[in-house]
């Protein structure tokens, strides 16, 4: 070999050594970037719905019958970061299912157990809007705790028996086995080992209509027809009663077309995160052989994934409670500002007790203005929910 060809194989190899240098940079770049994403995603997804049960559960505000379906949402989120979004993380990255065939059905089933537990929660909370809307005065007596649990209890046992039987049966696959039975730890190196719902029947058409775009036309007409009766409500009242003049039934009314709203606001964003998701199985599912998951497949999931991070999002974002109860929970002094403010006016009364003298002007106007809110506010959840009023 010449020296001039000595050179030039030298220069090729030095060149190529570069460029596999370049690309194993670019790809841990790549790979420390998705993974900061995904654990980043599943923290705002973790944290958002937690700091949803603890504002409905320490704030008095939000002590309503309707908030349980909306904890019973966060719930399904909450379980979905935990249980889902950790294993879902690692196949993303990773790009294969090292747990065996047996944890990749419990972890189907678990996915999509939590996306219609979601589904029909959302449904059910339509229902309750409705019902609060069109006939406040009777709402809670429609609308009572046992009921209410009823339907909670109802919505998971349904979306269990749609998640895990079908799948455990066979009844998604084309020979009606049961998929990923001979799938055993280690075996993810085969080829066709990829760990996904296998939509390749008509039990996929079955599956989607009647778990999703069934319930999603239902809960379209109703907010249609809530939003009708809203309307017509907030022109009677407007017409009837000056602004200055408000009772406690219609700040009643306009708080509960506030939270129709929201949870319109939260209907809405869960159209457009798993609509392209069904849409996108559904066209995979008439295809006989189980495709790999590509660049389009983790777009509509994760793009899926993405509303259980926007609903703690769009409570504050649409509702002043929420906001107020987010607001205390952060600042962690809601609490102990309460408790010293009571405070006060029980040291101011029975001091003034004592003394056997009337309370200045002044400080008659601060008890007035310190007990006025939180007496309103219990005798309006009082009528509407039949919450007793805190005693004092």
């Amino acid at each position: 070999m010449s020296p001039v060809q000595t050179v030039l194989t030298e220069h090729f190899f030095s060149e190529l050594v570069t460029k596999e240098k370049k690309e194993e940079e670019v790809t841990m770049i790549s790979t420390a970037v998705r993974w900061l994403f995904l654990v980043s995603f599943i923290i705002l997804t973790i944290g958002g719905n937690v700091l949803v049960c603890l504002a409905v559960g320490l704030s008095r505000r939000l002590w309503r019958i309707a908030n349980c379906f909306v904890v019973s949402l966060a719930v399904t989120d909450l379980l979905l970061g935990l249980l889902v979004l950790p294993l879902s993380a690692t196949v993303e990255i990773r790009g294969k299912w090292p747990f065996g065939g047996t944890l990749c059905n419990i972890y189907i089933s678990m996915d999509v157990l939590l996306c219609t537990a979601s589904i029909l929660t959302l449904l059910a909370i339509s229902v309750d809007r409705y019902l609060a809307i069109s006939a406040p005065l009777s709402y809670s007596r429609r609308i009572t705790p046992l009921r209410v649990t009823l339907a909670i209890i109802a919505i998971w046992a349904l979306s269990l028996a749609v998640s895990f039987v079908p799948i455990h049966l066979g009844w998604n696959t084309v020979d009606y086995r049961v998929q990923h039975l001979d799938w055993r730890m280690g075996d993810e190196d085969k080829e066709g080992r990829y760990c996904q719902f296998e939509w390749n029947n008509n039990y996929v058409l079955l599956y989607a209509f009647g778990s999703f775009y069934l319930p999603l036309l239902l809960m379209c007409g109703m907010y249609l027809c809530i939003f009708r009766v809203a309307r017509e409500q907030v022109r009677r009242i407007r017409a009837a009663i000056p602004s200055f003049a408000r009772t406690p039934s219609t700040a009643a009314i306009a708080r509960e077309h506030k939270a129709t709203v929201t949870l319109a606001a939260v209907l809405g964003a869960f159209v457009i995160c798993w609509f392209p998701y069904f849409t996108f199985f559904i066209c995979m599912g008439i295809k006989e052989k189980t495709n790999p998951p590509n660049t389009l497949h983790s777009v509509v999931l994760w793009l899926g994934y993405l509303n259980s991070a926007l609903n703690p999002i769009l409570y504050p974002a649409f509702n002043r409670d929420f906001r107020r109860a987010y607001a205390e929970l952060l600042r962690c002094r809601g609490l102990s500002r309460r408790k010293l403010q009571l405070t006060r006016v029980f040291v101011h009364e029975r001091l003034t007790f004592a003394n056997g003298k009337r309370a200045p002007q002044h400080s008659e106007k601060h008890i007035d203005t310190v007990k006025k809110e939180p007496e309103g506010k219990s005798l309006t959840l009082q009528q509407r929910n039949g919450i007793p009023d805190e005693p004092t």
